[in-house]
């Protein structure tokens, strides 16, 4: 039973990993369920309540500012709501077109959604530059915190070997 609850715990963080760079997989919530089961397997011996506590942190820091960057990256150039809601839009609908699609999905779906109530091209364009430049910074927090997650469990399980 150990054995699987480890191979369980170890699939989700890789799937976690993934997840950090593609939106439709949850990726930290993923990464904390296999630290979960981590720790589970070992009888909170290695991995802990304080250490568990730690990564739900990072978890749910990395996961609000994955959306909330975009956000602010669209609040910045002084977007509408329409354009708000363009990148959340866009950013769904990208989703289903590989890398390509989730890097520009967010800035077209800004873009177009100024671009609507405007109707200042050059205005849209920076809306949508200003998104994506937010999206970007929302997932290098989201990969930092992924690392953090990965680094926290490393040094743990080096930790108890001594």
């Amino acid at each position: 039973m150990t054995t699987l609850l480890i191979i369980g715990g170890l699939i989700c963080l890789l799937i976690g990993l993934l997840g950090t760079v593609y939106p439709a997989i949850p990726g930290l919530g993923l990464m904390f369920a296999g630290s979960w089961l981590l720790a589970y397997a070992g009888d909170y011996q290695i991995i802990g309540t304080g250490t568990l506590i730690a990564l739900a942190i990072f978890a749910v820091v990395g996961t609000a500012m994955d959306y909330v960057a975009g956000m602010l990256g669209a609040k910045f150039s002084g977007a509408s709501k329409q354009a708000v809601w363009g990148a959340l839009i866009g950013g769904i609908v990208g989703a289903f077109f590989s890398i390509p699609g989730l890097l520009l999905g967010p800035l077209i779906g800004a873009a177009i959604g100024e671009w609507w109530v405007r109707r200042d091209l050059l205005k849209a364009g920076k809306v949508g530059l200003s998104t994506f430049i937010g999206f970007i910074l929302g997932v290098v927090a989201k990969v930092g915190c992924a690392l953090a997650i990965v680094m926290t469990l490393a040094v743990m399980g080096i930790v108890s070997l001594f």
